[in-house]
């Protein structure tokens, strides 16, 4: 369907005249007297072309070109009439925006000519309107696909890390197992020996005080050995799990226990937010309090001038959700990635195989640790226990369901 025109021409001769002759070629029409009733018409109709007369009562036709192109600017096109040797006029009309003009009196088939050329201009602009509209949607969708493909390979990039991060955590882990359990056995028998001789020394030099003190620090330091092997094993020797219900709440107390007088002498304030009503894990107990007692003596051991443990525990949806937090001396940057290797650490007297120990519980109990830290600002130890995979029963601490 072609295009709406609105004729505004006071005089209806001209009116009647342009009306027949644009109705005759198929085009919708409208007409308007005045410039007021000019304006009035276009808000209702909405026509694409308006041939309008520049000389007009009330509004003259430059006035109402104005209002035009200030409401539509080139939505609608103008073509002006303009009297006789008023070129003067029409080169007004053409820099407030008008597309074209048309001198009285007119040729019928010039008058028609000239009002195809601007609507044929108008739609090729209207299409270079839409495509460009089109061209900025398709560009945005793209920079779109392109912020989500990017964030797709960035989580898959951090999930391959992560997993291959797992893959050389446990090599080491195995590594160690390999070695303990070849060098074990052989270390600590002669270690029973020095610890029965250094025993039986300590027994015969009651006399000479500074004898027996050296077999008492023999001693000493024989059982640090046994522990660290101890250690060693505990990190490398793939356990027996044994599951059972376990009451996450009650294993945190009794980790906490062990450490209550230490905490009392160095003045740590202990901050406990447990839910109580959180649900039982089936999984391993002696892991479980394994994993905290680890956590409470790194804790204790960052803050040797006081400061505050906080312990908090809830269930959320499908998971059990444990933080470990301490405000002490914190871990520096470089040093997080290295936490869970067996014999890193950053301690003078530690053996750096605790975070080694936490790490094998955590994944024995199918849960996952993350850890954040900065120097001088604490540690934060994250703790996520599925409980779907942990094998969530129908109990809940404190009461049965």
């Amino acid at each position: 369907m072609l295009e709406k025109i609105l004729i505004v021409d006071d005089e209806a001769v001209i009116l009647d005249l342009c009306r027949l002759l644009l109705e005759n070629k198929g085009y919708p029409v409208v007409t308007a007297q005045s410039g007021a009733e000019a304006l009035t018409v276009i808000r209702g109709e909405q026509p694409a072309l308006v041939l309008l007369d520049y000389m007009m009562p009330e509004a003259d036709g430059m006035t109402v070109l104005r209002e035009i192109k200030a409401d539509y600017a080139d939505e609608i096109a103008v073509v002006m009439f303009t009297g006789k040797g008023s070129e003067a006029v029409a080169v007004e009309a053409m820099k407030v925006g008008a597309a074209d003009y048309i001198s009285k009196p007119f040729v019928n088939q010039a008058l028609i000519e000239r009002i195809e050329n601007v609507l044929r201009i108008r739609r090729m602009e209207m299409l270079n309107r839409h495509l460009e509209g089109e061209q900025k949607r398709l560009q945005e969708e793209i920079q779109c696909w392109t912020l989500e493909l990017e964030q797709r390979v960035a989580e898959k990039t951090r999930a391959l890390e992560k997993a291959q991060q797992e893959i050389v955590q446990a090599e080491k882990l195995a590594t160690v197992g390999h070695l303990v359990a070849g060098m074990a056995h052989e270390i600590r028998n002669p270690l029973n020996s020095i610890s029965l001789f250094a025993q039986l020394l300590n027994g015969s030099l009651e006399e000479n005080a500074e004898l027996a003190d050296y077999a008492r620090k023999i001693i000493k330091e024989v059982e640090r050995i046994d522990g660290t092997l101890l250690q060693l094993l505990a990190v490398g020797k793939p356990q027996q799990h044994s599951e059972t219900r376990i009451n996450v709440a009650e294993a945190i107390q009794q980790a906490l226990d062990v450490f209550r007088d230490q905490m009392r002498s160095q003045g740590v304030e202990l901050v406990l937010a447990v839910d109580d009503r959180c649900p039982f894990l089936k999984s391993d107990p002696c892991e479980i309090v394994q994993i905290f007692t680890n956590l409470f003596a790194n804790a204790l051991q960052a803050m040797p001038q006081g400061g505050v443990l906080k312990v908090a525990l809830q269930a959320d949806g499908d998971s059990l959700q444990i933080q470990v937090a301490d405000s002490g001396w914190g871990i520096a940057h470089q040093d997080l990635a290295r936490i869970f290797d067996p014999f890193f650490t950053t301690r003078q007297k530690g053996t750096g195989l605790g975070m080694s120990v936490v790490l094998r519980a955590v994944k024995n109990c199918g849960g996952t640790i993350r850890v954040e830290s900065q120097s001088g600002q604490g540690t934060d130890v994250f703790l996520d226990f599925p409980l779907e995979q942990a094998g969530q029963v129908q109990e809940v601490a404190g009461g049965a369901a």
